[in-house]
């Protein structure tokens, strides 16, 4: 890896990706980014369900980008990570502020990634554990 590598600088790397429409209409933004762990945030308002609440598929999205974007950056060039399974557990409901999602890796290998999200509001409890599961692939050349 070289000094001016992307892969020095996660959130540089991140940034220039892009997120995809989806996550960018709900209002994702990066907070950090490293080889270590990513973390982003989205607003409740406007991510609810008709009764106020954040709404669950709002958590998924938060960590399938989490852990997608992620997967790709530990995959390297020439590399790709496609979602195989994402799961989401849901014990509290967010009603406004930002919900805020903290995603490390659990298993980092050559062909599969697995990554956990915390999802937390603004008083730091927690409302949403996802977990993502990634095949990384060749790209064809």
């Amino acid at each position: 890896m070289t000094a001016d590598s992307p892969r020095n600088d996660g959130l540089e790397w991140a940034l220039s990706r892009g997120i995809g429409a989806l996550a960018e209409k709900m209002g994702f933004e990066w907070v950090t980014f490293t080889a270590d762990r990513a973390v982003a945030r989205m607003p409740v308002e406007g991510n609810t369900q008709p009764v106020g609440l954040f709404h669950g598929g709002g958590y998924v999205v938060l960590g399938e980008s989490l852990g997608s974007m992620h997967a790709n950056f530990l995959a390297g060039p020439g590399r790709l990570a496609v979602g195989v399974d994402i799961n989401a557990t849901h014990t509290r409901s967010a009603t406004r502020g930002w919900v805020t999602g903290e995603c490390v890796p659990l298993h980092a290998g050559r062909s599969l990634t697995v990554h956990e999200i915390v999802v937390r509001d603004d008083e730091g409890r927690r409302c949403s554990t996802v977990r993502i599961t990634n095949m990384i692939r060749d790209l064809a050349g």
